[in-house]
């Protein structure tokens, strides 16, 4: 990636000296500078706890030091991008997601644990939490497409298969957690199942119309309750490569739209925006860049030039 002038590629490195945290300077120089993966699980060993998870706001809407299910979902993709899913590392991260387990094998959004900590106000934390796909379908089937072996995963697994199934019932859903049930099916081994599962949940999208076919008519389609204003998602958001299996959701038309609109959405500063609901002025500084690095890593993988 060039280092001088006022290309939108230009300006997004910038953006990125300028405001990211190590981890997401070392992501960047990964995917963009020939950088290489020992550098970015450095930087990500900082958030590792004793307990064999991570913490220490890796996810920025939770605080603390303590070890979440969320903040290890996140490390998760980190060391999958890097090729480094494998070996000791994820007998270490199994263990604690089997301590921090519900009753019925799955994980919890939010661990007790994280009580007395800052947290985003939308993140109640309870005592007994239930089962969440959101925390638990982008662990399992991340772990699956790494062909992770452990106890922790059957158990899990059947969970994620009961929740997602659910969602083509007729229910109403989220997009979010439209976005987890995808990583679930994106690994899950029972692909025909899971091709089945993902073709009954794209009806459910466009049904529901969870999904922003047209970004210039974005006030036609309804934001899920509890989001924050113009918290839209796009085909994009469900499928940032082309072979997810959302892809199949939209035609090309919808997706050369949505790809559209995520090019001209990087702001002057080089960054892109956050959509979701801010809280705190910190978690809004941490958040940018990484959706930023999402961004140009969503225009790649479909061979957009920024």
């Amino acid at each position: 990636m060039a280092r001088s002038g006022t290309s939108p590629a230009v300006r997004a490195e910038q953006f990125i000296w300028l405001t990211a945290r190590v981890l997401e300077q070392r992501r960047f120089a990964f995917h963009f500078l020939d950088g290489g993966p020992d550098a970015v699980e450095a930087a990500l060993a900082a958030y590792l706890g004793e307990d064999g998870g991570y913490g220490f706001a890796l996810e920025p809407d939770l605080r603390g030091p303590v070890s979440q299910p969320l903040h290890t979902a996140h490390a998760l993709r980190v060391l999958d991008e890097i090729g480094r899913c494998g070996d000791r590392r994820m007998e270490r991260v199994c263990r604690y997601l089997t301590a921090v387990s519900t009753p019925d094998g799955a994980l919890p959004a939010l661990h007790p644990s994280l009580r007395g900590y800052p947290a985003a106000p939308w993140t109640p934390v309870v005592d007994d939490p239930p089962s969440d796909l959101l925390a638990t379908g982008p662990v399992v089937g991340l772990l699956h497409r790494n062909e992770v072996w452990h106890a922790w995963l059957f158990r899990a697994t059947d969970f994620c298969w009961a929740a997602v199934e659910a969602l083509g019932s007729g229910a109403r859903t989220h997009p979010y957690e439209v976005s987890a049930a995808i990583a679930f099916l994106d690994g899950a081994p029972d692909r025909r199942r899971a091709q089945a599962a993902a073709e009954r949940l794209g009806r459910v999208v466009r049904e529901q119309r969870l999904a922003v076919l047209d970004p210039a008519r974005v006030a036609d389609y309804p934001v899920s309750e509890g989001y924050a204003p113009g918290e839209h998602h796009y085909p994009h958001d469900y499928a940032p490569t082309p072979d997810s299996p959302a892809r199949s959701w939209f035609t090309d038309a919808e997706m050369e739209r949505s790809l559209d609109f995520l090019a001209a959405s990087q702001q002057e500063d080089g960054g892109w925006p956050v959509r979701w609901r801010e809280w705190a002025p910190g978690t809004r500084l941490e958040c940018r860049p990484m959706v930023t690095l999402t961004a140009l890593l969503t225009l790649r993988a479909y061979d957009r030039a920024v």
